[in-house]
């Protein structure tokens, strides 16, 4: 088990927390939960309120969308990366599930502490919504290519 200190630098790591404050990180770290999931398991399920953000400190996750004929995983997310943040930052469900593909191990920030923190450090909601528009710019560009390939697939 790490101590508070390392995961402090590990939050440190991760682009979207480097330039906060180490006290700052050390709180969050300390009302954060460290969880571990095995292969397969779940750590939240699409339509569910988002309730935390995961910050993953080892491991593989597989973001998996369902639609009415499938589960489609639509990206692949590992070490050093935050997910579940859109829910709490945008009041929605869940957008997909989130699916450990390996032994994950990730640190649970609580709704509260994630945006008492923006709340604290106007640069993080800056760094949040560059991380949040260059998702949405990576999803229209695939959304494109896909329509694309779509339509020259209808032509033949």
């Amino acid at each position: 088990m790490a101590t508070l200190n390392e995961e402090v630098e590990m939050l440190r790591k991760i682009p979207l927390f480097s330039a906060i404050d180490p006290g700052k990180l050390k709180l969050l770290a300390f009302a954060s939960d460290r969880k571990i999931y095995q292969k397969g398991q779940e750590l939240f399920k699409q339509g569910d309120p988002g309730d935390a953000a995961f910050v993953i400190i080892s491991g593989n996750a597989d973001i998996v969308v369902s639609t009415e004929d499938e589960d489609v995983v639509v990206a692949s997310v590992g070490k050093d990366e935050i997910i579940g943040e859109i829910s709490i930052l945008c009041e929605v469900p869940r957008t997909a599930t989130v699916r450990a593909s390996n032994k994950l191990e990730v640190l649970k920030v609580k709704k509260e502490h994630f945006l008492g923190l923006i709340a604290q450090v106007p640069e993080l909601g800056i760094e949040v919504m560059r991380e949040l528009a260059s998702r949405l710019q990576k999803t229209t560009s695939e959304l494109g290519e896909a329509r694309q390939e779509l339509n020259a697939d209808k032509s033949l």
